[in-house]
């Protein structure tokens, strides 16, 4: 086929990824089409990479890398691989304290002891694990960030614990022990913060793929920290003062990369800190906080928060409601699809069945403008308050609920943890 006179020759150009540089040009010359690279000086867009490059990124970068992955990706990835590799260094040092407790190079030591403090110290892990999981499973999607740095402080207090454990040779089996457990909360509540985080970051539906590339940049961070360890143990070995400091150092250091990462996440859903940082704003200025500023400001560090609790979807029984007080209540059932209760210094939420996304995040406000009254008087009457907190709240949150939706705020879905207990109405004719 020729094109000759007849009109313009056809020219295809092709490029990888969305906005990448045009690496081809297909024209048609004679009967056949022609393949040709483009050079250089010709190409648009950014400059092209070579084929080191690429191939760096197809190994261990998720396919479509950036625009396959949340922004905040390449600033959490940076800080995730440096604490990983101090992380790595602090455990080859408590894997030699520990073999050295349980009789490696003493000739008294028998395998069977050696042994058996091996598979108690398992033991008693897989228990921990089970029960970490059990009572603090559904915080783990709700609370990532928070939780990441719990296991990542958790991790190092383990590790510090294996270290002095050669020290308190009569305690050794209950401090392994106990490191063992620590561990084994670590490995749940890190693999699911990571998998709520890679949720996040997964913007193709990819999550697969990153978190396949995540393991290979960790496989690699592990395999430099072995080469480092390998220089490392020679000099450690029977020197406990340079052990010591150089567990310091490294525990310093992973903890703040994992500080950094954890803070350059920006999640746009909201979880019960993020809705509280964002509401109690809009109600005091009448503005929209962005997914950034909240994310900047959210407390990371409160796992013993000692403020007002709120339950979300609870029973109606938790209440424990009188005649009177359930007539009370349930006079609000007309215009909402919650309701709302404070017991304990605890404020419990009850949800309708039929109550949406929105009735969640609505009952949230409401619970949250009801603590911040709370915390500010020493005695309250709770009616009171209830009313204060829902004429605040039909005051704000129509136009907070608007507002919302010029943001890059997620509104169809979010992570408030509301258990999954639902109330049906029913008027009984006699």
């Amino acid at each position: 086929m020729s094109t000759g006179s007849q009109g313009p020759q056809l020219e295809v150009l092709e490029q990888y990824g969305r906005s990448g540089s045009v690496e081809w040009c297909y024209r048609v010359e004679g009967e056949g089409v022609q393949r040709q690279r483009l050079d250089q000086d010709l190409r648009p867009g950014p400059r092209p990479e070579t084929g080191l490059l690429r191939l760096f990124k197809s190994v261990f970068l998720p396919q479509g890398f950036p625009h396959s992955v949340s922004e905040d990706y390449v600033q959490y990835q940076v800080w995730d691989t440096a604490q990983a590799f101090c992380s790595s260094l602090s455990g080859t040092l408590a894997t030699q304290a520990s073999l050295r407790g349980v009789g490696v190079g003493d000739q008294k030591a028998t395998v069977a002891a050696a042994t058996t403090t091996w598979l108690l110290r398992d033991g008693t892990g897989m228990l921990g694990r089970i029960l970490f999981a059990w009572k603090k499973g559904t915080k783990l999607d709700s609370e990532a960030k928070k939780w990441r740095l719990f296991a990542d402080f958790l991790n190092d207090v383990a590790l510090f614990m294996e270290i002095l454990a050669p020290f308190f040779p009569t305690f050794f089996l209950w401090i392994v022990c106990t490191a063992g457990v620590f561990k084994s909360i670590v490995g749940v509540a890190g693999g699911a913060t990571r998998a709520a985080l890679t949720v996040h970051q997964a913007r193709r539906d990819n999550m697969a793929d990153i978190s396949a590339k995540d393991g290979s940049q960790e496989t690699l961070v592990n395999l430099a920290g072995l080469l480092v360890s390998l220089l490392l143990i020679p000099l450690v070995t029977d020197n406990p003062p340079l052990t010591l400091l150089l567990f310091s150092l490294f525990t310093v250091l992973h903890l703040v990369a994992n500080f950094k990462a954890v803070r350059s996440v920006v999640m746009e859903t909201f979880n019960e800190e993020r809705l509280q940082v964002v509401w109690t704003n809009f109600v005091q200025t009448g503005k929209i906080l962005t997914p950034r500023e909240a994310n900047a400001v959210e407390p990371l560090l409160n796992w013993c928060s000692g403020t007002v609790p709120v339950r979300l979807g609870v029973k109606l029984q938790e209440l424990r409601l009188s005649a009177e007080h359930f007539q009370r209540l349930t006079q609000a059932v007309q215009q909402r699809r919650f309701l709302i209760a404070v017991r304990d210094g605890c404020v419990f939420v009850v949800l309708l069945i039929g109550a949406s996304v929105t009735d969640e995040l609505q009952s949230m406000c409401q619970c949250l403008s009801l603590r911040n009254l709370m915390t500010q008087r020493h005695t309250y009457d709770q009616w009171q308050l209830l009313e204060q907190s829902r004429q605040q709240l039909d005051k704000h949150f129509p136009s907070f609920l608007k507002s919302l939706e010029n943001t890059q705020w997620e509104t169809h879905r979010n992570l408030l943890d509301a258990d999954e207990w639902r109330l049906d109405f029913k008027s009984k004719h006699n």
